[in-house]
């Protein structure tokens, strides 16, 4: 062996021997603290359309919170509402909650990440949602806090002297009552990926409740953005074999063929809503799908959705997390006539973070390139051009990467 094979066997058995247990049991030491620089660059979206780069002094700090070097974060549909006109009047916000960091200052009080693992410094984490604790949904169903009335994500905390709330910047600071993972077994790819994820896996486990999803079932996805795509994947690895995904874009309708999808149908090639629904029915045995996602967040687009399930079938809606207006629907046709069950769904639980690691883990095993959804990459100092490109649909998933 070379001088430069043995350092790499030397560093690899120091690193895994960093994460056992000592001979005499113990935990394994936890590293020095990173070096961090007294400031940092940050995007913050000052309004509409206008998002400047800016130097912020990095705090200490508390006991109860966690300061991380950001690696990278994906673009959200909701980042882009704000980026297009701060609907929530977010604005100066440095937004990104689909992120993911390494530790590098850790408050004395966190100990464990909310499966109960060791937390310390040079862990990779992503963080979930913050809940109040004290509102009816936290405090008399415990099983449905994504539900809270003051629930929030990291990315959609409205500004204060800190500045450091969302993942578009260097560094982030988790803050106290944040539930975040340890996930550092997990590259970096499936990282950024662990959030949209998450929202796909609640929404199948809404769709779950209704108790009409079985092997046999036909299921339609409608909309092949990363969540519709992620949708897909997740009720592929679950088994289900009679996935139809519709969209208007040729380049998502292959990547939905290559996760699993064995129809697809774009909408475009149909003239109006009477020649869509047949093209459905067409590949459904002429009767329409058991179960739909729809996952679009486009008014007309819900509306579709109801014709494309069959009498006594079901839907769960996915794709609104802002207001994009109302639809149509007619509740003797869409509902009554056909009893159909309906669900909505709410960003994600805590409890099902751990899920969705287990679904990557899953789809990587089973062949499905979720990894390949991400099709954009930019540095932090072009973060206007990754909301453009979003905006523009060109690719699937884009994200901004900060190391």
């Amino acid at each position: 062996m070379n001088s430069e094979e043995i350092s790499r066997v030397v560093r690899q058995v120091i690193t895994e021997q960093l994460g056992k247990p000592q001979p005499d049991g113990s935990a394994r030491p936890s590293p020095s603290p990173r070096t961090v620089p007294a400031q940092c660059k940050g995007a913050l979206l000052t309004g509409p359309k206008s998002i400047e780069l800016r130097e912020f002094p990095i705090r200490d700090i508390t006991d109860d919170e966690i300061l991380i070097r950001v690696e990278g974060c994906g673009v959200c549909g909701t980042d882009v509402h704000e980026y297009k006109g701060d609907p929530m009047k977010l604005a100066p916000i440095i937004l990104g909650h689909e992120g993911t960091g390494e530790i590098v200052r850790l408050g004395k009080n966190v100990q464990r990440d909310n499966s109960g693992k060791t937390v310390r410094v040079g862990d990779k984490i992503v963080t979930s949602v913050t809940t109040c604790g004290k509102c009816p949904a936290c405090l008399y169903t415990p099983g449905r806090l994504n539900l809270c009335e003051d629930v929030s994500v990291q990315g959609l905390i409205p500004d204060d002297a800190t500045h450091l709330n969302g993942y578009f910047a260097e560094y982030m600071i988790v803050r106290k009552g944040t539930s975040f993972f340890v996930v550092n077994d997990l590259n970096l790819n499936l990282r950024l990926l662990m959030e949209p994820t998450t929202v796909a896996i609640h929404a199948w486990e809404r769709a779950k409740s209704t108790g009409l999803l079985n092997f046999r079932s036909r299921v339609v996805i409608q909309g092949c953005g990363p969540i519709g795509l992620l949708m897909l994947a997740v009720v592929r690895a679950a088994g289900t074999q009679h996935i139809v995904a519709v969209d208007g874009d040729e380049q998502r309708l292959e990547m939905a063929r290559r996760m699993g999808a064995d129809h697809t149908i774009n909408f475009r090639q149909h003239k109006d809503q009477a020649s869509l629904v047949e093209a459905v029915k067409t590949v459904t045995k002429g009767r329409g799908a058991h179960f739909a996602f729809q996952c679009t967040g486009v008014p007309a687009a819900a509306s579709n959705i109801y014709h494309f399930v069959q009498r006594g079938g079901g839907v769960c809606e996915v794709g609104f997390f802002v207001d994009n207006g109302s639809c149509t629907v007619n509740p003797h046709v869409d509902f009554c006539n056909k009893e159909i069950t309906l669900v909505g769904s709410w960003l994600y639980t805590v409890q099902e973070y751990p899920v969705s690691y287990n679904f990557l883990r899953r789809a990587q095993g089973i062949g499905l390139p979720v990894e390949e959804l991400i099709t954009h990459r930019f540095p932090l100092d072009q973060i206007t051009e990754a909301m453009e490109v979003n905006i523009r649909q060109e690719g699937l998933k884009v994200v901004v990467l900060t190391k």
